[in-house]
Parts: C-alpha cells; sequence; structure tokens
C-alpha cells in the first residue's frame, strides 16, 4: 500500500470508515440487545438475583459494577498506552489489538450464561475494553491524517457512517429477534401436541418455541457485531498508516510519561479559575448524564410494564432507534443556542432538563411513558456532550499541547462515570429498586446547576 499523504480523500474516508465498523457495539450491545438478552436470563427468578465474586448481586447492580471496572481500567490504562504508542510509533497495533479484543469479546457473549458467570462477565469486559481502548487510538490519528480545517467535517462524517452502519445491523438484528423464522430459526412444536392439545396448550407451545428461538437469535447477534466490527475494521487498517517505527526502548519513565503528563495538565488548570470550575461542574454533571445512558435499557427492561416480551423487546428497540434519531435534532438545536445564549447558560437550561428527567423517570410506569422519556432523553443527549466538549475547547488556554488536556478531559470523564455507575449500582442493591438510584442522580445535576453558575465570564487566572 502506497504511503497517502496527509489529507487525501481516501486517507480520510478510510479513518472515517472505522466509525461504521465499530459503531455497532454500542448500539447493539451496549445499548439495546445485550440489556433484553441479559435481563431475559433472569426471567425465571422472582429476585433476579446472580452468585458472583463470593457475594449475591441484584442482576442489574453486577453488570453495572463491571461496567464501572472497566471504565476504571480504561482510565488508568489509556494515558500510558497512548504515551507508548507515540514514543514507539506503533499506534495502528494496540488500535487492532484493542479492536481483536472487543470483536471476540462480543462473539464470545454467545456463550454467555449464569452457570458460567465469570467467564461471561469477562466476555462483557472485552467487549467494552476493546470499544473505548480502540477508540483512543482512533480519535489520536485524526491530528495524524487530517488539517485543522478538515477534522471537524471528517469527525462529522464518521459520526454519520457509524450511525447508519449502527442502524442497519440493530435493523436486521431487530428482525431476527422479532420474527426468528425468516432466518431460520426453529419455532415448531410438537405433532402431537399440535394434533390433540387444546388450541390454549397449542398457542403456549408456540410462543414458548418462538421465545427460545428470539433468545438464540440474541446470541447470533452478538456474533455478528463481533464479525461486522472486525472485518469492517480491516479497511481502516489497511489504509492507514503505521506509525513511524522510532526504535525506542520502552522504559519505566516512558510508561508512566502519559500520568506526568496528566499531573502537569492538573497543574495548570489549577491557575485557571473560569477552566477549573468548568471542569468541576463538567465531571459532576457528566457523571450523572453517562450513567443514565449506561443504564437506561436495564432500567426501562425492570421498571417498565411492557405487557408482553415480545413487546418489550420490540419497545426498549424502538427506544433506542428514537434517542438516536432525536439526539442528531438536539445537537442542532443546543449548538443554535449556544450559539444565541452562549455555553454556560445553555449548559445550565440542558441540566434542569436532566434534572427534571429523573424525578420524571421515578414516576414512570407505562410504555408511553417510557418513550416520552427516550424522546427527551435524545433531544438533550447528543447536545450535553457536544456541548460540554466544545465548551471546555474554547476555554482551554493558548497551548500547542492541546492533547494532554484532552488526555485529561477523557480521563475525568471515565472516571466520573466509575464514580456515577458504582453509586447507582450501590443505591439498587441496597434498595432493591432502580428508581431510587435514577432519582438520586438529581442530586448530581443540581450541584453541576450550581457550580456552572459560579463559572466566571472572562478567564481569570490564579496567583
Amino acid at each position: 500500500m502506497a504511503h497517502l499523504e496527509k489529507g487525501s480523500k481516501k486517507l480520510l474516508n478510510a479513518w472515517a470508515f472505522y466509525d461504521w465498523a465499530n459503531s455497532v457495539y454500542t448500539l447493539t450491545i451496549a445499548s439495546s440487545i445485550f440489556p433484553i438478552f441479559y435481563s431475559a436470563l433472569f426471567i425465571s427468578q422472582a429476585e433476579k438475583t446472580v452468585p458472583a465474586f463470593g457475594m449475591v448481586f441484584k442482576s442489574t447492580a453486577l453488570i453495572t459494577y463491571v461496567t464501572a471496572f472497566t471504565f476504571l481500567v480504561v482510565a488508568f490504562t489509556s494515558p500510558i498506552l497512548s504515551g507508548i504508542a507515540d514514543y514507539v510509533g506503533n499506534k495502528k497495533n494496540f488500535m487492532k489489538f484493542f479492536c481483536y479484543v472487543g470483536g471476540i469479546g462480543c462473539i464470545g457473549l454467545y456463550w454467555f450464561s449464569l452457570e458460567h458467570i465469570h467467564l461471561s462477565l469477562l466476555f462483557y469486559f472485552m467487549g467494552l475494553i476493546g470499544y473505548w481502548g480502540s477508540l483512543v487510538f482512533y480519535n489520536s490519528y485524526l491530528p495524524d491524517i487530517a488539517f485543522p480545517e478538515q477534522q471537524d467535517s471528517i469527525s462529522a462524517k464518521g459520526f454519520s457512517m457509524g450511525y447508519i452502519g449502527s442502524v442497519i445491523l440493530l435493523i436486521i438484528n431487530l428482525l431476527m429477534v422479532m420474527i426468528p423464522q425468516w432466518f431460520g430459526f426453529d419455532i415448531s412444536i410438537d405433532d402431537t401436541l399440535r394434533q390433540t392439545g387444546t388450541e390454549v396448550e397449542i398457542a403456549d407451545a408456540l410462543k414458548k418455541a418462538k421465545d427460545a428461538a428470539s433468545f438464540e437469535a440474541m446470541k447470533v447477534a452478538f456474533i455478528t457485531v463481533g464479525l461486522w466490527w472486525i472485518l469492517f475494521s480491516q479497511y481502516t487498517f489497511y489504509i492507514l498508516p503505521k506509525g513511524v517505527s522510532k526504535g525506542h526502548k520502552v522504559t519505566k519513565e516512558i510508561v508512566f510519561n502519559g500520568l506526568k503528563e496528566l499531573r502537569l495538565v492538573w497543574r495548570e488548570l489549577k491557575k485557571d479559575l473560569r477552566l477549573k470550575r468548568y471542569l468541576a461542574a463538567f465531571f459532576v454533571f457528566s457523571m450523572a448524564v453517562q450513567t443514565i445512558m449506561l443504564v437506561a435499557v436495564y432500567f426501562g427492561e425492570e421498571e417498565i410494564a411492557w405487557g408482553s416480551t415480545e413487546a418489550k423487546t420490540k419497545g426498549l428497540i424502538i427506544s433506542i432507534l428514537v434517542i438516536q434519531l432525536v439526539a442528531i435534532i438536539g445537537a442542532i438545536l443546543t449548538s443554535k443556542a449556544s450559539a444565541k445564549y452562549g455555553n454556560i447558560k445553555t449548559l445550565i437550561v440542558v441540566n434542569f432538563v436532566w434534572m427534571s428527567l429523573c424525578v420524571y423517570a421515578y414516576f414512570m410506569q407505562t410504555s408511553t411513558d417510557f418513550y416520552i422519556a427516550a424522546s427527551l432523553v435524545g433531544l438533550v443527549m447528543g447536545g450535553i456532550q457536544s456541548l460540554a466538549r466544545s465548551t471546555y475547547s474554547k476555554f482551554l488556554p493558548e497551548t500547542e499541547d492541546t492533547t494532554s488536556y484532552f488526555s485529561f478531559y477523557d480521563v475525568a470523564e471515565k472516571i466520573g462515570i466509575v464514580i456515577g455507575m458504582v453509586i447507582f449500582a450501590t443505591i439498587d442493591q441496597i434498595t432493591g429498586s432502580m428508581r431510587n438510584a435514577i432519582l438520586f442522580l438529581f442530586l448530581f445535576f443540581l450541584v453541576g446547576i450550581i457550580l456552572l453558575y459560579r463559572v466566571p465570564k472572562e478567564k481569570k487566572q490564579i496567583n
């Protein structure tokens, strides 16, 4: 493969194409099919508990704890690994490694079971860490392959490709689950029962057969995600530059260089009052936002009365698609609002909406309630994420080392997720209700609003 010049269309498109490959993980595994599958494992249990790691956990609390642990690993390893990759010059190898770990983890979910819960959770961990780990190196390629004036547009193109690809696969997976017979899954019943059984017995047997086929279809969906991710990423890996091999040996100093850079950024942040106060506000409200986004489907599965298993599966996946569609509109509206009223004022209003959603979620009962909540979440989800990052970017001091500042931002976000998820899981585990946990997140948005009010309008240095 001939070396492509920085900024070339082919190189930029190949980079963006990785979004098409890996976005299926977040939509199918993290957001829709896996939470439904995981909950189905406990359908015959009254209390929905599982023994693991020498304790008995509520089902939703266990998966939330494991998710928090994964983000903790990502938070501490990503600056170390990215520092090593930059120093040695093998960024693509690291990206490949995490891609394959994630893809294999998704395929391994086919064998997820409560009987082998520790191995099953390892596969879940692999998928999650593979996605976020590869993303660290994928994002760091952007300044290498695109000029500053190209970065916004190609980043947006990657987002669009990821959305389209993930929606296509999710629709296929949805059809597999809802109409399994179309894809060759067996929904037949015993001939003797069909001939001698009553209408009620036959209908009940057919329903059980279809439920079993749908459950198998979910497991096969995990394999499709892993294969899609690994196979489509090959084009990106073929085109992207390998990185300049510098022939450096990795020493102890290099290993911890990334953490040292974060410490230097923290020292600089403490001198800038506006940036310091904004980062504190971001840390608090982002903690709650990310937690809600990660547990939303589990909440909808457990706390909402759907009427039937089929209606629940269809309703939850439709809700995810609604969130994705409305998020695009929300991001545009938030961008226009920030241009007219300013970033901080817009963020305060968006946090008020999130705070109201926590209260609304506590009282939700029906599928209609959940659809309304999904629409509102979508409206403020995309907006708060894009606006929070761009506000941080605007507040940065004049420096060439923006990478270290954004590395600090990402680590702060991941640690916030860990704290938010642990608090959520602990309240869920102790009280036995996700409603209490989601209501508690109300406080984080309230504190976030108070901290945003304290952000100075102008940059102020602390002597």
